[in-house]
């Protein structure tokens, strides 16, 4: 992998910067600078938005005034992340070429504006993009002040599924479906078309699902999604290859959390480092601990997709403006926030954006800098405050990263098959159930991995599966392999329903060698049928899916726990059983949150993956660690109020190398980091 590191090898700190906006009032790059280093801003974000400024005109470049602000950072010690101008086209592009803009499910074509209006099919947008991104590379790519490519911006970013249904998509699709089923025969039996009598007999019968025609083929679907996150990812791959023409730097792309149109785990191979833009709902819920889950888990995929450091590439220093309610950040909670990335392995704390837009639909959208006031607001203060303590820490923290030896299997196209099934619930929710497996580890103080169908096991001691209905090919095979070579797996309710190509799996569970469970049928129950689980002396409340399954006779397979209720009482819902050097458990229902809180416990003891905070964080705190030569515990307070936490050992404070040990107490939404100690002492 490339490294920016032979340019700037430090923690980034600073953010999206627009000067295009201001070119008229070259006072204020000027007055950004002076800004940028009280703040302690090394790095910026450029050229995101500038495609009407690089060629306001038909193959008419201007690269000038881009150059001239590059080198007035770099002279004043701010780095460039330098963008390739996609996301948003030049009203001249759209005007002359119509089949650049894409097409609705509907049939009808865009109008001209917005962002991330183009087709990714389209020769001509093909075309284009290619040759701003030579003249970009050629210009600037091998400018000292650069050091990473930043590739369009938020690819897909246009709604809820990305996706165009032009002419150009329909025959690429039918194209990659070509080349993936070879026959019609095959893509007849793999969609199950004989269903409806809805048997393909010429490949241009075959169109997208809309509403308005064909939707209910679960395999075309299926395919529709991946062939759009694999167009994207093309159109990504032809981006790269044309800003490469004349540099050699590094390149990613910002991606958005658990981003359901596209497939980052296909992506991440062609990047050099990944990075996200990071907007939690901070103050929505009673506390934040809801929320500093789920942001940490965001964080967590986006390590786990490299298993290398990433980059915070945006966050708001304060609000954003596209809530219902638009909370600002109480006091502590912008560095917390921040530096829970820094916690799960980014390198960065970046921000959308430096100083607002006067105009348009962003004005209000938070920024470092206002429209008055210049340095003189809280925000600004507590970014400087932010920047300094990166400064701080960044020689200790750069040079480490997350080591997890627990994963959670999250594969995207599991979510895309099991959330459009019809039945046995409406709502699968794929994600939800996967983020409630991934809390007590939060809360345990255990780091772990996210890992989707494709990916190598065998680092893991522990390896948790929830809801992974569909199992692609060699899956099974993999598991057991992981298995009988020692490590222990979790698999649940429904899973292992359905093939790759959507099809249910006949006869028996792939793993009912590994799990020893014979799967029956399947209880999606209301509240007026209450059930409850025993387990390690206790009762718990079960969820609305509850599957029926039994034992294999003779396959040595222990029951941990039982329904107490409804006509399948007695039966199991939790088992064990050993197969070769490993263990495999099958959870057979949804639990509450406290049973899930138990059983992670026990088998992050029994597997040696339990962190050393576990047992010892208070409510709303957790630990990340990440490790290096000297490995370091980032100790982190999710409550408005100060609470006590009990240190496990003795350890070196990393802002003063100051001594700690026995009881600490935590400022509301305080970050506490902390070195190891070494084995010759502090």
């Amino acid at each position: 992998m490339k490294e920016i590191i032979t340019k700037y090898p430090h923690l980034l700190h600073g953010g999206d910067y627009n000067p295009e906006q201001w070119i008229d009032c070259p006072q204020v790059l000027e007055e950004d600078i002076r800004l940028m280093k009280e703040a302690h801003v090394n790095c910026v974000s450029l050229g995101i938005f500038s495609w009407a400024k690089l060629e306001p005109e038909e193959g008419e470049f201007h690269f000038g005034w881009l150059r001239r602000i590059i080198d007035r950072l770099f002279e004043n010690g701010i780095y460039t992340i330098l963008a390739t101008p996609t996301g948003a086209m030049p009203h001249w592009m759209t005007a002359k070429y119509e089949e650049v803009r894409q097409m609705g499910p509907d049939g009808v074509r865009n109008l001209p504006g917005r962002r991330h209006n183009f087709c990714y099919t389209s020769p001509v947008m093909r075309k284009k993009m290619k040759k701003i991104n030579h003249e970009l590379s050629r210009h600037l790519g091998n400018h000292p002040g650069v050091i990473l490519w930043h590739i369009s911006n938020e690819y897909g970013g246009n709604g809820s599924d990305a996706s165009c249904h032009c002419p150009h998509c329909q025959q690429a699709f039918r194209e990659w479906l070509k080349e993936k089923y070879k026959t019609l025969d095959n893509l007849n039996h793999a969609w199950w078309t004989t269903f409806w009598s809805h048997t393909y007999t010429d490949w241009s019968q075959i169109h997208s699902p809309v509403p308005n025609g064909e939707n209910g083929l679960h395999g075309l679907n299926l395919d529709w999604k991946r062939f759009v996150s694999h167009q994207i990812q093309d159109f990504c791959k032809e981006e790269i290859h044309a800003v490469l023409k004349y540099s050699v730097l590094p390149v990613t792309i910002n991606m958005m959390e658990f981003f359901k149109p596209l497939d980052y785990f296909k992506f991440a191979p062609q990047l050099d480092i990944i990075s996200w833009d990071s907007y939690p709902e901070w103050h929505s819920k009673k506390d934040e601990v809801d929320i500093a889950v789920r942001a940490a888990a965001c964080h967590t995929l986006m390590r786990s997709l490299k298993k290398a450091p990433f980059l915070l590439m945006e966050s708001t220093p304060s609000i954003v403006n596209w809530k219902p309610v638009n909370t600002q950040k109480r006091p502590g909670l912008h560095e917390l926030s921040s530096l829970q990335a820094v916690a799960c392995g980014s390198n960065s704390v970046q921000y959308f954006q430096w100083r607002k837009s006067r105009g348009s639909s962003e004005k209000f959208h938070g920024a470092v800098v206002d429209h008055r006031n210049g340095s003189n607001t809280r925000v600004f203060r507590e970014v400087s405050a932010l920047g300094q303590r990166m400064e701080q820490i960044s020689d200790a923290v750069y040079p480490t990263c997350n080591r997890p030896e627990a994963a959670i299997v999250f594969d995207w196209e599991n979510w895309w098959a099991l959330e459009d099934i019809q039945g046995p619930r409406r709502d699968m929710a794929y994600l939800d159930t996967v983020l409630a497996h991934f809390r007590p580890f939060w809360e345990m103080g255990i780091d772990v991995d996210f890992v989707d169908e494709d990916s190598d096991l065998s680092g893991y001691r522990l390896v948790t599966a929830p809801l992974n209905y569909l199992y692609k090919k060699g899956y099974a095979a993999k598991v057991k392999a992981y298995v009988e070579a020692g490590g222990c797996y979790v698999s649940t309710y429904f899973s292992g329903v359905v093939d790759e190509t959507d099809l249910c799996i006949l006869d028996r569970h792939p793993l009912e060698e590994v799990l020893g469970i014979c799967t029956e049928e399947m209880d999606a129950a209301n509240e007026y049928h209450p059930n409850s689980i025993y387990f390690g002396g206790k009762s718990y409340q079960t969820g609305c899916l509850r599957e029926v399954s039994h034992v294999v006779p003779g396959s040595g397979t222990e029951v941990l726990a039982s329904y107490e209720a409804d006509y399948y009482a007695g039966l199991p819902a939790l088992t064990c059983k050993r197969y070769g050097n490993g263990k495999a458990y099958y959870l057979a229902c949804e639990t509450e949150a406290d049973f899930l809180r138990a059983f992670y416990a026990q088998l992050a003891g029994e597997n040696n993956v339990d962190g050393a905070f576990t047992g010892k964080l208070p409510y709303g705190v957790t630990a990340s660690r990440r490790e290096g030569e000297r490995n370091l515990w980032f100790l982190q307070n999710f409550n408005a109020s100060e609470v006590e936490a009990e240190l496990p050992d003795t350890y070196t404070r990393v802002a003063d190398g100051a001594r700690v040990e026995g009881k600490v107490v935590l400022k509301p939404y305080e970050c506490l980091i902390l070195a190891e100690k070494q084995a010759d002492g502090l």
